[in-house]
């Protein structure tokens, strides 16, 4: 191999050290190109020999992560070190939701099977191999005070507060099922407060989803405060009725203020 070819060899695991120094785990194609006066073959042969070596894994095209020692056997960082850099590369506004916020609240009952990022429309393709599944989920309006930022190893994190997590729930029930939204809750309720509930349900876009909240905390947790206030921004709003389960047949009652038709039966896990 020519010198050049060594030379890169000294100056990419220099230069990742470097980086890691700074506190960061990724770096990008483009950034490596734009540091190093070098064929961008040379930087790719460098690239794919750490990749082999198990010091860097590529996460999507163009970005990479720093594998550090302690991550070695799994080949792959845990995402919440690398999101943040990932939407930024992608100039994406985000938040960690759903399940993995659910998790970050301690509502963690059953592993989440991805790692769930919502992103404004149209989201990023998500990333599903052996080593990691990042489920990217598109929304059009942002509810921007029900994001709250949690530091990491890597700075900070976007992650939805508690009662924009259960509302989200609700937007993306098709993901779950209503049985396994419901476990989640359970747990998860301990976390929401009346006054937040409140004032990211009025800026909630979605009816439905705050009328089948409404319903389960009412006739499901038993937390009446909760369901009250919530069930007064929804009295503000024209609403109809909606199944509880939209995967179901529309049959059964809806003799109830949230005019949910309980068309299942609620079986939880806890």
């Amino acid at each position: 191999m020519d010198n050049t070819a060594n030379l890169s060899r000294n100056y990419l695991e220099k230069y990742l050290y470097s980086v890691r120094s700074h506190g960061r785990y990724t770096f990008t194609l483009e950034e490596l190109n734009e540091k190093f006066n070098l064929p961008k073959t040379t930087i790719n042969q460098s690239l794919n020999r750490l990749k082999k070596k198990g010091d860097v894994a590529q996460i999507r095209k163009g970005f990479y992560a720093i594998i550090t020692p302690e991550y070695t056997k799994q080949g792959m960082l845990p995402p919440s070190l690398f999101i943040d850099d990932l939407m930024k590369s992608l100039n994406k506004p985000y938040y960690v939701a759903l399940l993995s916020a659910s998790a970050m609240y301690g509502a963690a009952h059953q592993q989440p099977m991805g790692y769930f990022v919502i992103t404004e429309t149209p989201a990023p393709r998500s990333i599903a191999n052996k080593k990691l599944e990042i489920i990217f989920l598109s929304k059009n309006d942002w509810t921007q005070d029900g994001i709250t930022q949690q530091k990491t190893n890597a700075g900070y994190l976007n992650v939805s507060l508690p009662e924009l997590t259960a509302l989200d729930f609700f937007s993306y029930n098709h993901k779950f099922g209503i049985n396994r939204i419901v476990t989640v809750l359970q747990e998860l309720v301990e976390e929401i407060k009346i006054s937040t509930l409140v004032k990211i349900a009025k800026q909630y876009s979605n009816t439905a989803a705050i009328q089948r909240l409404g319903y389960i905390l009412e006739t499901e947790l038993s937390q009446e405060k909760l369901a009250d206030n919530l069930w007064r921004v929804l009295n503000q709003r024209n609403y109809f009725p909606i199944p509880l389960s939209p995967q179901k047949a529309k049959k059964g009652d809806s003799d109830n203020r949230w005019k949910v038709i309980k068309n299942m039966e609620i079986e939880s896990d806890l």
